[in-house]
C-alpha cells in the first residue's frame, strides 16, 4: 500500500477521525476522497478505501457527508451499500449521488423514483443516461417537475409508449408539452397529438423537425396564424414518401391548384409532378415525361387532364420553364438557395398569379434566409 499512504498520509485519516471541528473534518474529507479517486489502487487499497468511506458515510456533521458525495459523485470507486446509504440522506448529500453516481442499478434507481421525493425523481431524470424501465416509472409516477426533465434529456430512453402516457398526464402543461416536442426524435403519434395541444412556436418546431401525417401538416397549416410560418408546400416537400402524401392531401381536398403553384414557384417541382400524377390518375413516370417535355405540348395536356383551371396555365408554364433555364445552368435544385433563387426569377417576370398566392411568395421571398436555411437543414435532419 505504498503508493496509496503517498496519497493518503496517516495524519490525513487522523484529522478526519479525530478533528473536533465539522470544518476540519469537511476539508480533510475533501482531500482524502479526491486523492483516493486520483489514485491507482490495488485491491487492497481499494479495500482500505471503501472503509474509509463507510466512515465518512456515518459522520455526524452534513458538511462531511457532502464532501464526500460531492466530491466522489461520479466515481465508482463508492461501494453501493455507502451510495444507498448516501441516496437516503438529506437532499444535500442524496442529490450529487442520485443524479450522477455510476454504481445504482436501474432497480436502485426505481426505489428511489418510488419514495416520492419530486427533487430526487428529478435527479434521476436528470441522469447522463436513463433506462426504459426507469423512465417509464418516472412517466407513470413521477412528480410534474421530474417528467419535465425527464422529457428535456434526449439521452433518457422514452418508449412511445411512456411518451404518449406523458401526454395523458400532462397535455395541458406547456413546459411539459415543449419539452416533449423538441426531443431529437419523436414517435409519429406522439407528434401528431402534441399539435393539438402546442403553442405556435412548438408547432413551427414540430413541422420543421418531425414528419407529420397529411392531415396533421393541415392541421398545423390552420393552426398558423401566418401563412409563411407553417404551409403545406413545408410539409409535403419534407415528407419521405411524397406520392402517398399527395394522396392524402388529395383525399381531404387540400390538393389545390395554389398549392402546387405555390411549390413550384418555390422550386419544388417533384410536388407539382406527384400532385399532377394524383390528379390525372397517371403513373408518376409518364407525368414526368410530360413535365419535362421540351416541347409545348407535353405540359399542357397533363395539365389539362388533371382539371387545373386554364387561367392559371400561363403561370405554370413560366415556373417550369424558369426550373428548367436554372437546371440548365448547373443550378443545385435540391438545395434551399435553389429555392430562393427559383422564387427570385419566377416572380421578375409578373406572371398570372392569383392576389392571394403572390402574397404568399412575396412573404416567402422576404423571409430571413437564414430563417429559411435553418428550417431546411431541421426538415432534412
Amino acid at each position: 500500500m505504498t503508493a496509496y499512504r503517498t496519497r493518503l498520509t496517516e495524519a490525513d485519516i487522523r484529522r478526519l477521525i479525530k478533528a473536533t471541528d465539522e470544518d476540519e473534518r469537511a476539508a480533510a474529507a475533501h482531500k482524502l476522497c479526491r486523492n483516493m479517486d486520483r489514485a491507482d489502487l490495488t485491491a487492497e487499497d481499494r479495500a482500505a478505501a471503501e472503509k474509509i468511506l463507510r466512515v465518512m458515510a456515518a459522520d455526524a456533521a452534513e458538511m462531511v457527508r457532502r464532501a464526500m458525495a460531492v466530491t466522489l459523485k461520479a466515481s465508482d470507486l463508492i461501494p453501493h451499500d455507502v451510495a444507498r446509504r448516501l441516496a437516503a440522506d438529506v437532499d444535500s448529500v442524496a442529490l450529487p449521488i442520485i443524479a450522477f453516481s455510476p454504481v445504482f442499478s436501474d432497480e436502485d434507481l426505481i426505489e428511489i423514483v418510488r419514495a416520492g421525493s419530486a427533487v430526487r425523481q428529478s435527479a434521476v431524470a436528470s441522469r447522463a443516461r436513463v433506462g426504459r424501465d426507469v423512465a417509464d416509472v418516472l412517466v407513470r409516477e413521477g412528480a410534474e417537475a421530474s417528467v419535465r426533465v425527464l422529457a428535456a434529456n434526449d439521452n433518457a430512453d422514452i418508449s412511445e409508449g411512456s411518451l404518449n402516457i406523458a401526454v395523458d398526464r400532462f397535455g395541458e402543461t406547456p413546459e411539459i408539452v415543449a419539452a416533449i416536442a423538441y426531443r431529437q426524435a419523436l414517435p409519429l403519434s406522439v407528434t401528431e397529438r402534441l399539435i393539438e395541444m402546442a403553442s405556435d412556436a412548438v408547432r413551427e418546431h414540430l413541422a420543421t423537425r418531425h414528419a407529420v401525417s397529411a392531415e396533421a401538416a393541415i392541421r398545423l397549416a390552420q393552426f398558423a396564424r401566418e401563412r409563411a410560418t407553417v404551409d403545406l408546400v413545408d410539409q409535403a416537400a419534407s415528407s419521405a414518401d411524397l406520392g402517398q402524401f399527395v394522396t392524402q392531401l388529395n383525399a381531404r381536398r387540400a390538393l389545390t391548384p395554389s398549392l402546387l403553384l405555390r411549390a413550384l414557384a418555390r422550386g419544388h417541382v417533384e410536388l407539382l409532378e406527384h400532385g399532377l400524377a394524383e390528379l390525372a390518375g397517371a403513373p408518376h413516370s409518364r407525368v414526368w415525361l410530360m413535365v419535362h417535355d421540351a416541347g409545348p405540348l407535353g405540359l399542357k395536356a397533363i395539365y389539362d387532364r388533371a382539371g387545373l383551371p386554364p387561367r392559371l396555365f400561363a403561370a405554370f408554364r413560366a415556373g417550369v420553364d424558369t426550373w428548367r433555364a436554372l437546371q440548365a445552368e448547373g443550378a443545385d435544385t435540391t438545395g434551399e438557395d435553389f429555392r430562393q433563387q427559383m422564387l427570385e426569377r419566377f416572380l421578375t417576370q409578373r406572371p398570372n398569379t392569383p392576389r392571394e398566392d403572390l402574397a404568399y411568395l412575396m412573404e416567402r421571398l422576404d423571409r430571413p434566409a437564414a430563417t429559411t436555411s435553418a428550417m431546411a437543414r431541421a426538415s432534412a435532419a
